[in-house]
């Protein structure tokens, strides 16, 4: 058993109010025995950031459906490297075009989840790139 648990923040940023997605992301991760902080709507990059900072976060977790994934995105990370907290992974979801996976990976977003996407993708993929964080050492 891990010593600690995954922590990820799940964050719903800039104007967009459908957050169904992102709540069911989230009860899936903690079902999956994830601690998960979840923002809530209409949250700024600024506030995503410092959440994960103060909660101490493995990653953050952005579902963007309002096509403002590339300025979203690229200010999450900006602000991370200011932070010196460049090892708090960013990933995410929503409706993205698949043109724009690769300019995002550029930036630094870890993966990115397209409509379809299952929560057991979504788990497996936290579990298989966050376990090492949570765990002890070499595990």
């Amino acid at each position: 058993m891990a010593t600690g648990r995954i922590r990820v923040v799940v964050a719903k940023p800039g104007l967009d109010g459908h957050d169904r997605g992102a709540k069911v992301v989230a009860r899936a991760l903690r079902d999956a025995g994830v601690e998960v902080i979840y923002t809530g709507l209409h949250q700024t990059p600024e506030q995503i950031v410092e959440t994960a900072v103060q909660e101490d976060a493995d990653a953050i977790g952005l579902s963007v459906l309002s096509g403002a994934h590339m300025t979203l995105f690229a200010k999450v990370l900006e602000l991370l490297a200011d932070r010196d907290s460049r090892d708090i992974t960013v990933f995410g979801g929503g409706i993205i075009p698949e043109a724009d996976l690769p300019e995002l990976e550029r930036l630094g977003v870890a993966k990115v989840f397209t409509p379809g996407a299952t929560t057991t993708e979504i788990i497996d993929w936290v579990r298989a790139n966050l376990g090492e964080r949570a765990g002890s050492p070499g595990s």
